[in-house]
């Protein structure tokens, strides 16, 4: 395809505003002849992500029920309320989203920009089975059954599949025997910048279990001196401002928009960031944009961004409140500020402009 025409953008759905959201509507923003078709967009957060969309489709499978959404949203794909053979690329990204794939005539184009695998089915599968009752985890393994033997459908209808990272392009390979290109996400690292080195640090992780906010809130909570500040939403939010319950040192700001965390992140002393083995983490990025060194874990895509004793310190080993505290008082020990320009010049291999040009590249080559 050496003239990029009419393409379709299609991902899971829009819930919040993750680093996998604002991946896609950086590839709409850029692509000003691309439909975009989801599952459920909510209207607030596609506002937050301020990007207008030619032409969108909301395929109307939102729910609250977890299994139930995943099962609206499978269908929602498999029966997707637009026409693939008018475009003459998609692109998809997501779990579910794959599922929309068709071969189609011609010389038109599937490709797969996979964030990861679906990691309920895999790595974190007993994790995800400990959540839930006894009696409702039979249906869960017909679940990730289903969910494996359709995405293995889905990758060997691509034309190309791009990973995140060089962690998830292993983790392809390792599942499916799948190959793929590696094109790191996009973080806007003219929107971050330093402003102060401020009292705080910073947790800018979701706020779900596997992100391991609780940890980082339990080292606060051994740390009254210093003070930390969650900047996210999710599910465990009330579990961990229990957690946090008299602590005056620890505040939760909830979402915000992206100027609030632009302001939050400019002024921090220093990110921590420390979930189970990160597809890649956009979110250290945008720290280190700002100047500010990440507190990260020795795992996953962190290690593809951080560089240990350099723009943050990488804490190995199992993760625990003693290791994270450690790891605080090593930063603190080697001056956050001195960090300021090795964040900084590490971020920009992440840019927006990388990323657009990447998959400009790709598109092109098809």
């Amino acid at each position: 395809m050496h003239k990029v025409e009419k393409g379709l953008v299609l991902y899971d759905f829009v819930a919040v505003q993750g680093g996998a959201e604002k991946l896609t509507y950086t590839l709409l923003a850029h692509f000003p002849n691309a439909d975009f078709c989801a599952a459920f967009i909510n209207d607030d957060v596609a506002a937050a992500l301020q990007c207008s969309v030619r032409r969108c489709f909301d395929l109307g499978a939102e729910s609250n029920i977890p299994l139930w959404r995943i099962l609206k949203v499978m269908w929602a794909f498999e029966h997707p309320q637009v026409t693939l053979e008018d475009y003459d690329w998609c692109l998809f990204s997501g779990v579910y989203a794959p599922f929309a794939v068709r071969r189609r005539a011609g010389r038109k184009k599937n490709l797969l920009y996979c964030h990861t695998p679906p990691r309920f089915c895999f790595d974190l599968r007993e994790h995800y089975m400990r959540q839930i009752p006894w009696f409702a985890r039979p249906v869960l393994a017909l679940l990730i059954a289903v969910v494996k033997r359709k995405y293995k459908r889905a990758l060997r209808q691509m034309d190309i599949v791009i990973a995140n990272s060089e962690n998830v392009r292993q983790r392809l390979h390792r599942y499916f025997s799948q190959e793929a290109v590696v094109v790191h996400p996009p973080v806007d690292t003219e929107r971050f910048r330093w402003l102060s080195d401020g009292d705080y640090y910073l947790s800018l992780a979701r706020l779900e279990d596997f992100k391991r906010v609780n940890v980082v809130v339990q080292a606060f909570r051994a740390m009254p001196e210093r003070r930390l500040i969650v900047t996210s939403g999710g599910s465990e939010l009330e579990p961990l401002k229990r957690l946090a319950a008299g602590c005056s040192n620890i505040q939760f700001t909830g979402w915000v928009s992206e100027e609030a965390l632009c302001e939050l992140v400019g002024h921090a002393r220093a990110a921590v960031y420390v979930p189970m083995d990160e597809d890649f983490g956009m979110s250290p990025v945008e720290a280190m944009a700002a100047g500010k060194p990440v507190i990260g874990v020795a795992e996953g895509g962190l290690l593809e961004t951080i560089v240990h004793g350099e723009t943050g310190l990488l804490v190995e080993g199992a993760l625990s409140v003693e290791g994270l505290c450690d790891a605080i008082e090593q930063l603190e020990a080697l001056g956050p500020t001195r960090m300021r320009a090795a964040c900084e010049a590490r971020a920009s291999l992440f840019s927006k402009e990388r990323f657009v040009l990447q998959m400009k590249e790709i598109l092109a080559a098809c």
